[in-house]
């Protein structure tokens, strides 16, 4: 059984980190520092609240005022750099979470800790309540961090001001009007990092959200430029190819589906128990002589609570079909027991999908195990 991600918060993490801080801090009590930490609700905190809990307790043993304090988090992070703990440690979030608590007061003195601590650690989450409080300053900003020499930097240009950042605190003037970040995701697209460029796939793909038309002209405008550049506009626009938008499709060579046949679509799981598989099968004709891109896909209309149908979209394949050829595709879909969907008994239904037209869909019965 893996470990719970809650759990690298562990004695050994803050004994090597209380290590590092008795270098950098010389009053720093490590006895006082762990009895803090382990106090009496310790056990009952997920990942994210011991994440919040260690910056509040850090703050206690830091120097004030802010930005001395700001200073000494960096020379720890110089430390722990110097002892071989490098980028992308998820441990130390509490950084940032440091920085979001007690900076939101002191731009300049945030943006700069902030510049220096995603280098370490991403600062993501860190930086969305300072386009909230400082919507003007902290865009300029992030033009300065886009053309920054450090790829974790640039990033954070693109990653902190997504629209719709998951587990993130929502940014409402960007969702309604983006306008503002698309220089900066312009600059961005032709990044030498890949961790850049999919950082702006992801922002344009939150943006396609709320704004399909914003994505379309730009996807017709970058298309055919590069590789590099095709592979983001079309991860940038992959939640318009779920939804079967006409003109992205066509844009990436999905095209007529009039000589295209589905034959034989068995569900061989029509009643199955909460926990397994639905499992169906189904065969692809292209009738045509000419060979057929064809992306493919299928849907699954998930029960709710109140008796409504929500579909979620899965791919099965993206290719070249031959001319006069008829292809066999068996598949199944996991519906064991997941903290992120609850499912209710009752009439499901699947549907087969090609170039984001639904072609067909059979009803599936789940019950409780």
């Amino acid at each position: 059984m893996a470990t719970p991600l809650k759990d690298l918060y562990s004695p050994a993490f803050y004994q090597q980190f209380g290590n590092v801080m008795s270098q950098v801090l010389e009053s720093f009590d490590y006895q006082k520092f762990r009895k803090r930490i382990f106090d009496q609700d310790w056990e009952t905190k997920e990942l994210k609240d011991r994440m919040n809990h260690t910056a509040l307790v850090l703050h206690d043993f830091l120097p004030q005022p802010y930005p001395e304090a700001t200073q000494k988090i960096i020379a720890i992070i110089d430390r722990l750099e110097a002892a071989g703990i490098t980028e992308n440690s998820l441990e130390f979030m509490f950084f940032p979470a440091y920085i979001e608590h007690f900076g939101r007061a002191d731009f300049e003195t945030s943006v700069n800790a902030m510049e220096r601590i995603t280098q370490f650690t991403s600062c993501e989450f860190a930086v969305r309540p300072f386009y909230l409080n400082y919507p003007k300053q902290m865009l300029a900003q992030t033009m300065k961090w886009a053309k920054h020499s450090d790829h974790r930097v640039r990033r954070l240009a693109s990653e902190g001001c997504r629209p719709r950042l998951p587990w993130a605190m929502a940014i409402p003037y960007l969702k309604k009007d983006p306008s503002p970040i698309l220089p900066i995701l312009k600059l961005l697209k032709d990044d030498p990092a890949e961790w850049v460029r999919r950082s702006v796939a992801n922002n344009l793909n939150d943006v396609s959200k709320d704004h399909p038309e914003i994505i379309i002209s730009l996807a017709k405008e970058w298309i055919g430029r590069n590789p590099h550049l095709d592979w983001v506009i079309k991860h940038g626009s992959r939640t318009l190819l779920k939804q079967g938008n006409a003109e992205i499709m066509r844009l990436f060579g999905f095209g007529s589906v009039e000589d295209i046949g589905l034959q034989d679509f068995n569900i061989l799981t029509p009643q199955l128990s909460i926990g397994s598989d639905l499992r169906f099968e189904f065969q692809l004709e292209n009738k045509s002589e000419l060979d057929q891109q064809l992306r493919l896909e299928y849907g699954i209309y998930y029960l709710r609570a109140n008796g409504s149908l929500s579909r979620k979209v899965f791919k099965i394949s993206e290719k070249t079909y031959a001319g006069l050829s008829i292809q066999k595709i068996e598949r199944k879909q996991s519906f064991r027991i997941i903290t992120t969907r609850r499912f209710y008994p009752g009439e499901h239904w699947v549907s087969l999908i090609i170039n984001g037209q639904e072609m067909d869909k059979k009803a599936f019965t789940l019950v409780n195990t």
